[in-house]
């Protein structure tokens, strides 16, 4: 794994917090599954029939559409990494605060490999039945990846404080 980008908020301190159950299994989610690219952990976090909404994008149904996902993006970044920001848990629904990063070595988004590390942030909001997660929604800033993987003048901010 990779360190977070310099100057950025540091990531949960996940041994000095006892979670609850909801949470352990997002932080399962993140740190076993995500970080490295564990796609056998899936039917244990996930029922069958489970909807995700991926901050990158794509709307998807079940075990093996999310495994293509999972696997898609660990081979453009190389240690991908899930920084755990924040939790925050309300009846069967954890949400949360991301940063996700990793030094880009395949094609993304249209953008040849550059082999700098990139990173972006998410909001997901996990949905549980039964112990385990049956929707998964994630926004993300989608821009901001993209603007780390192709920094040029067409990606520069037209606002910004103090304008």
């Amino acid at each position: 794994m990779i360190a977070a980008p310099p100057g950025l908020e540091p990531a949960m301190d996940l041994a000095r917090v006892e979670l609850s159950p909801q949470k352990e299994v997002v932080r399962k989610f993140y740190k076993d599954m995500w970080d490295h690219a564990d796609i056998t952990l899936i039917p244990e976090i996930f029922q069958p029939d489970f909807t995700f909404r991926g901050s990158l994008g794509p709307v998807l149904v079940g075990y093996d559409q999310f495994a293509d996902y999972v696997r898609w993006v660990t081979d453009c970044l190389e240690n991908y990494t899930s920084d755990i920001l924040a939790l925050v848990e309300q009846g069967d629904q954890v949400s949360g605060k991301l940063r996700f990063h990793g030094i880009h070595r395949r094609p993304m988004f249209g953008h040849a490999p550059t082999g700098r590390h990139v990173w972006w942030f998410g909001a997901p909001i996990f949905t549980f039945r039964d112990g385990r997660v049956s929707d998964l929604w994630v926004l993300g800033d989608i821009h901001g990846l993209i603007s780390r993987l192709a920094p040029d003048a067409t990606n520069k901010l037209e606002f910004t404080a103090g304008n």
